[in-house]
């Protein structure tokens, strides 16, 4: 794909709307709308690599409450004929039809391949992805089955997002230290996952959430670019035709 002269792509993750609470999810939430109306002025593309809710699970007839301002603006960016992405993260698998039809964003499942002026992209979340982690991998199965969203729909709303609120910050509260920092080459399962990807084939840019961590690593004549958070880092990443830059959104403010 070309890009149209001054037009950039632009990727971010986690932004775990909805935690730890109502005041201070929907002051990121204000901040990440502001990000999107600056973006929106030269985007081509947003791509939003996953966990952009912290919870969701939408009934037939409900949806969780709240987001209207993200959603809008969403909404509005799409109107507009910028393209948009929205990758299925760890925490919003149990998005269905209500968010690309109400946004009309491009829901993608697993990931995506792109190429942008000749050099070749790899996105997605990242969950499960790489060795090891072999719990999740199972739980990821269960959880994205059609057996267990229709048991889970069953359930009555109010118990439903209560249940998925709970386990939600459980997971999240449980993670070492360690997760933190750096862990080394050897260790970072999404390193080690595109040392593997870039055997099959060549791409110069492999671009994941989910690991919180802004990461710029070469590897090889790859990169691998982990977006962070909007929990701690605020950062994204953007790429304007001749290279991709990790940014910090509060820096640039």
């Amino acid at each position: 794909m070309t890009l149209t002269p001054g037009k950039k792509i632009y990727f971010i993750s986690d932004l775990h709307l909805g935690v730890p609470g109502i005041e201070d999810s929907r002051s990121r939430e204000k901040k990440v709308v502001d990000w999107l109306r600056e973006v929106a002025k030269d985007a081509q593309e947003i791509h939003l690599v996953g966990d952009i809710f912290d919870y969701w699970f939408e009934y037939k007839a409900s949806v969780p409450r709240g987001y209207v301002r993200f959603l809008g603006e969403i909404a509005r960016i799409t109107d507009s004929g910028i393209k948009v992405y929205w990758y299925y993260g760890n925490h919003d698998m149990w998005i269905f039809d209500y968010i690309p039809q109400e946004t009309g964003v491009e829901m993608i499942p697993d990931f995506l391949e792109k190429e942008f002026e000749g050099k070749k992209f790899f996105i997605a979340h990242g969950d499960g992805l790489g060795p090891g982690d072999h719990g999740y991998k199972v739980i990821k199965k269960v959880f994205r089955s059609k057996i267990s969203q229709w048991f889970f729909a069953r359930l009555h709303p109010n118990f439903g997002m209560a249940a998925m609120r709970f386990f939600s910050s459980k997971s999240r509260y449980a993670e070492p230290e360690s997760e933190k920092h750096y862990k080394g080459d050897d260790k970072e399962w999404l390193l080690l996952y595109v040392k593997e990807l870039l055997k099959k084939k060549d791409y110069q840019y492999c671009i994941f959430g989910h690991r919180h961590l802004p990461l710029d690593k070469p590897v090889e004549t790859s990169r691998y670019i982990n977006l962070g958070d909007w929990l701690y880092h605020y950062t994204y990443g953007v790429f304007d035709g001749k290279d991709f830059a990790l940014k910090t959104w509060r820096e640039s403010q």
